[in-house]
C-alpha cells in the first residue's frame, strides 16, 4: 500500500505490533482513532464515558444520526464503526470515566497514549500513569479555531505537570466558545504524525506546537528547559500525586437539596466578571458579584465561587455534576 512505500516494510510491521490507547472518543479521539485504524496500528483501545449526541455530529466523524438517536456510548459506536474499516486489527471500546483508580489497569500492555480528553485534571492523571509506566504520551487540545500538541517522552522531555504553569487554564471550552471542524483535523493530524514516528522508532522533534487555523498562524516552542527536577511526576523524587484520591475533584451530594457541591483538585482564582461576559450568550438568569456567579445552564441552577468551587442544583448525581462542571471550566 502507499503508506508502506513511504514507511518501508519494517516500519509498517512495527505499527502492527503496537497497542495505542486513546483517551476520549469525541472530536479529537474519533479522528485519531480512524487514522490509526487506517494506518494499521495493531491494537487500539478507545476509552470514553459519554454517549453520542446530535451536537457532536458536525465534528465527530465516526458517528451517525442513528448513533445519536440511540444515544449509543461513544466507545461502543466507535468500536463498531472502526472494526468495519479494518478487520485485520484489534479494537476495544471501554465505557469508563478515567480516574486514578482505573487508569493503570486500562494502560496495561499499551505502547503509546493519545490524549483526546477535555479537562486538565484527567490529563494530569494520565500523565502520572504514563510517566510511571514509561509510556509515550501525546498531548492534544483544541477549541474555537486554536489547537495545541506536544509529545511527552518519559525520562527525556518535560511532562505535562512540568508545563502546567506555562499552559494557562483559560476557562474556555468547546461548550462555551464553540469549535470548527478543521482545527480538529489539524490537531489530530499533528498528534497522529508524532504517534506514527514514535511507534516506528523514527526520529521525533519534541516541540510544543500551537496553531490557529482561522488566522493561519502557527508557532513552535522548544520547552526542554522547562523540565523540572523537582516535579512530583517526573522529578528525582516523583510520587505521582494525581494517582491518589487527594488530587481529584470532589463531588459531595448535598442531602435533601437535589444538589452537588464540586470541589476542584487545586484552588483556582476565577475572574467571575470575565466569565459572566463570556457565558452571557448561553446561560440565563445570571447574577454576579465579587464572591460568586450564579446562573441557569440547561436544566441546572449553578452557583460558581471565585475559588473554583460550585454548587450544581438540579441533580443528585456526582457524575452528572462533574460533567457539567468540566463542560463549563474544562
Amino acid at each position: 500500500m502507499k503508506q508502506e512505500l513511504f514507511l518501508g516494510k519494517e516500519r509498517q510491521h512495527k505499527l502492527a505490533a503496537n497497542h495505542a490507547v486513546i483517551f476520549g472518543a469525541g472530536a479529537l479521539g474519533s479522528s485519531i482513532a480512524e487514522m490509526f485504524v487506517r494506518a494499521g496500528v495493531g491494537m487500539i483501545t478507545i476509552v470514553d464515558r459519554d454517549y453520542v449526541e446530535w451536537s457532536n455530529l458536525h465534528r465527530q466523524q465516526l458517528y451517525t444520526e442513528e448513533d445519536a438517536k440511540l444515544k449509543l456510548p461513544k466507545a461502543v459506536a466507535a468500536e463498531k464503526r472502526l472494526q468495519k474499516l479494518n478487520s485485520g486489527i484489534t479494537i476495544k471500546g471501554i465505557i469508563a470515566d478515567v480516574n486514578f483508580r482505573n487508569v493503570e489497569k486500562i494502560l496495561e500492555g499499551a505502547s503509546i497514549i493519545m490524549d483526546a480528553t477535555d479537562n486538565f485534571e484527567t490529563r494530569l492523571v494520565i500523565n502520572d500513569a504514563a510517566i510511571k509506566h514509561h509510556i509515550p504520551f501525546i498531548f492534544g487540545a483544541c477549541v474555537s479555531s486554536y489547537g495545541l500538541s506536544y509529545p511527552i517522552l518519559p525520562n527525556k522531555t518535560p511532562c505535562f505537570h512540568c508545563l502546567m504553569d506555562h499552559i494557562p487554564e483559560t476557562s474556555i471550552t468547546c461548550d462555551t466558545t464553540g469549535i470548527i471542524n478543521p482545527i480538529v483535523q489539524w490537531t489530530a493530524a499533528m498528534q497522529v504524525s508524532q504517534g506514527l514516528q514514535i511507534m516506528t522508532d523514527s526520529p521525533i522533534k519534541p516541540m510544543l506546537r500551537s496553531f490557529d487555523i482561522w488566522k493561519m498562524e502557527h508557532a513552535e516552542i522548544d520547552v526542554a528547559a522547562l523540565k523540572n527536577n523537582q516535579c512530583p511526576t517526573c522529578g528525582e523524587e516523583a510520587n505521582f500525586p494525581y494517582l491518589s484520591m487527594e488530587k481529584q475533584t470532589k463531588a459531595d451530594i448535598l442531602c435533601g437539596r437535589d444538589a452537588v457541591h464540586i470541589r476542584p483538585s487545586s484552588s483556582k482564582t476565577l475572574d467571575l466578571q470575565y466569565l459572566s461576559n463570556q457565558w452571557g450568550k448561553f446561560v440565563s438568569n445570571m447574577t454576579v458579584n465579587s464572591y460568586l456567579l450564579a446562573f441557569q445552564y440547561e436544566e441546572c441552577r449553578i452557583v460558581l465561587f471565585q475559588d473554583g468551587r460550585a454548587i450544581i442544583h438540579g441533580t443528585a448525581k456526582s457524575s452528572e455534576a462533574k460533567k457539567i462542571y468540566h463542560k463549563l471550566l474544562g
